[in-house]
């Protein structure tokens, strides 16, 4: 049996994320979906994995919830089951930069598609900026990207905070894995007065997918938070920083 998997997100005001926890999680356990999932105020975060038809619908039911119609979906697959369990959390933040005030629903920077980031990595006016963590940015990132060596995200902000004169008058172009941190990260930028800022639409994994390995700019494989650990072009299992597995 081949897994579906799908990484996804959206940015929404959930008035009630408690009520919307045991309705999602009786759903999972019914259409044996594994993974986690993380609900608050701001949104729904998660990747999860099974059946192509029981995948389908736990998204249909995220898609139902208030603001959720577009949510952010990235799917890939896997020869074994990436997860052992089911988690459905309620958090503060779907992502915790721990920055008050943000709304990423509102403030994020304009996307880029995959398609036309190629540009940017090779114009010296933009800075790249890997938003990961230092652990993640070593399984691979994009040519001449600035690493903040962050051991995790909510420590971005003071990275930028103390380097932002480095990057007076660029336009900076960020990245992550799926968009997620990007959207919340670019809210930040602009609200710290940056305006001349994009990030990539779906993040490395939808590069990956879209852009065939011979027009890339991108060296390594990504690391994926789940038991196939890392993949490479075309979303394909790497596992660890070695060669292919699963496949």
């Amino acid at each position: 049996m081949t897994f579906t998997v799908a990484a996804l997100y959206r940015f929404a005001p959930l008035d009630d994320p408690a009520a919307l926890r045991q309705p999602l999680l009786e759903l999972c356990s019914a259409e044996d979906v594994k993974g986690t999932l993380l609900l608050a105020s701001e949104g729904v975060n998660g990747t999860v994995a099974g059946s192509a038809e029981g995948i389908a619908s736990v998204i249909g039911h995220i898609r139902a919830l208030p603001g959720c119609a577009d949510l952010d979906v990235k799917y890939s697959t896997a020869a074994e089951m990436p997860f052992r369990r089911l988690k459905v959390r309620l958090k503060k933040e779907i992502v915790t930069l721990k920055v008050a005030g943000l709304d990423p629903a509102r403030d994020a920077a304009p996307y880029v598609d995959p398609a036309d980031w190629n540009a940017l990595v090779d114009d010296p006016d933009t800075v790249l900026i890997d938003t990961r963590n230092g652990f993640e940015v070593g399984y691979g990132s994009f040519d001449g990207a600035v690493d903040p060596a962050t051991k995790s995200f909510g420590e971005f902000p003071d990275w930028w905070r103390v380097n932002a004169d480095r990057f007076a008058g660029k336009r900076i172009a960020m990245f992550c894995t799926g968009g997620i941190r990007c959207e919340k990260s670019t809210a930040f930028l602009r609200h710290e007065g940056v305006e001349n800022v994009v990030h990539l639409k779906g993040g490395i994994l939808a590069y990956l997918e879209q852009i065939p390995a011979e027009e890339s700019r991108w060296h390594g494989s990504c690391f994926v938070f789940d038991e196939r650990v890392s993949v490479g072009h075309g979303l394909v299992e790497v596992g660890e920083k070695g060669g292919v597995s699963g496949v």
